[in-house]
């Protein structure tokens, strides 16, 4: 077992020489593999090994249990062990989410705190039994290609180094090297989905191929060089489709159908934070072709004239009012906005950002006209379902600047006469 990890830290570049590794530490066979495979290859990598152990506190003394067995098998080893309590089931009840993805949630938590405080990376014990059972639990949710990609092997610090041994080869290796360790009782129930896959999907898997994990594993890692391919290409389709206000509808329905998917799920997540489903890209593609709109949550996708854009639904007045000299920022709509202004002498009035009102009206500095916003925002072709969102910065009943029109006449005063500047950033995109 020691050849088929050191066979994945190479492959992966998993570990350099020097680093510091955070074992995360269950008390379960397989991490506790993963601490003694470690400790052999101490010396060969010149590592700092430590441990973290959570208790959920699910499983009354067998919790407890555990936590005791890891403090004592960390002391055996002269290793730090780094032990947190979180009250996972009343935790998941306020979120409103599973005991499992809590769990998993407030795990990744504490082990990212610890890797910051350290400098260190995160061990994880997943094996290729894992990689299979998780598989295919995405395909039984219907995932797309990326669910396909598995477990990844390395994703940023977190390393997983047993990704190529299965369950039988950490079971033989407790044997062989005298290791004892805990059982968890919740995994011999088949009240977890994840349970119900390892007891009886992946035997009857196993008795078409005794190597069925492995060929898991090989499937997973040609889905993940699919998936790498099409998410880039999805990037640059995405770049060429970008125009002012949103993208062009024809030049996201001529891409490649895969190519297409992909770039409507990056574009759900980045403009409305939204993890879009089969059915959310088959809505969306079908707007990109005849217009309409689709619902993401707090956000709508709407594709008009030929623009497909993401708007959010609901808006409120914006309750930053200001007073000062100096720079005041604050986070509006998905962007930073910053604002600078020389009020030394305290004679300017208080601003206020917030969103259009009835009545607002916008004087062009350049053309010493004054018109209804609305008729200023349709002249400068802004569209009707992005205008409820704009940002705009008033005194009074005065528009000083507006998004998407800049300064008004008065607002061009005040820049000129106090450095006012208003510097709105989107995604990276500066707009003053």
């Amino acid at each position: 077992m020691v050849n088929a990890v050191l066979r994945a830290v190479e492959q992966y570049d998993m570990l350099s020489p020097g680093d510091s590794v955070i074992v995360a530490l269950s008390g379960g066979a397989d991490s506790v593999s993963l601490l003694h495979v470690l400790i052999s290859v101490k010396e060969k990598y010149n590592l700092n090994i430590y441990a973290a152990h959570l208790n959920h506190l699910l499983r009354g003394i067998e919790a407890e249990r555990d936590e005791h067995f890891c403090k004592i098998l960390c002391e055996k080893y002269n290793i730090p062990l780094y032990v947190r309590k979180r009250d996972i089931r009343a935790l998941s009840e306020e979120r409103g989410i599973s005991e499992e993805l809590c769990g998993r949630d407030e795990r990744y938590a504490f082990f990212s705190e610890l890797s910051s405080e350290f400098n260190a990376k995160v061990a994880t014990a997943h094996t290729a039994s894992d990689n299979a059972e998780t598989l295919l639990f995405n395909l039984a949710r219907g995932s797309s290609v990326t669910g396909a990609k598995g477990i990844p092997p390395k994703r940023g610090n977190i390393i997983r180094p047993l990704i190529f041994c299965t369950r039988a080869d950490i079971e033989r290796y407790c044997r062989e090297n005298f290791l004892d360790y805990v059982t968890d009782s919740t995994n011999l129930s088949d009240g977890y989905t994840r349970n119900k896959i390892r007891h009886n999907v992946i035997p009857a898997l196993k008795e078409l191929n005794p190597s069925f994990e492995l060929a898991v594993l090989r499937f997973c890692e040609s889905a993940a060089l699919a998936d790498d391919y099409i998410s880039k290409s999805a990037l640059k389709l995405i770049e060429r489709a970008k125009c002012d206000g949103g993208f062009r509808a024809h030049t996201l329905d001529s891409a490649e159908p895969a190519v297409l998917n992909a770039a409507l799920e990056i574009l759900c997540k980045q403009k409305a934070d939204f993890t879009a489903e089969a059915r959310h890209i088959s809505l969306l593609k079908g707007i990109l072709k005849s217009g309409g709109a689709v619902d993401l949550g707090d956000f709508s996708a709407v594709c008009k004239q030929g623009i497909l854009r993401f708007s959010p639904k609901d808006i409120n007045s914006m309750p930053y009012n200001i007073s000062f000299s100096g720079s005041f920022e604050f986070e509006y709509n998905g962007a930073h906005v910053k604002v600078e202004l020389d009020n030394s002498n305290n004679e300017l009035k208080e601003f206020v950002f917030r969103t259009r009102h009835s009545g607002d009206r916008f004087t062009f500095p350049k053309r010493n006209v004054t018109k209804p916003l609305r008729k200023a925002l349709n002249e400068q072709k802004i569209p009707s379902e992005l205008r409820d969102s704009l940002l705009l910065m008033s005194c009074g009943d005065t528009v000083l600047w507006c998004e998407g029109l800049g300064y008004s006449q008065q607002g061009e005063a005040l820049r000129k006469s106090n450095n006012l500047k208003v510097i709105i950033n989107k995604r990276g995109d500066n707009n003053a």
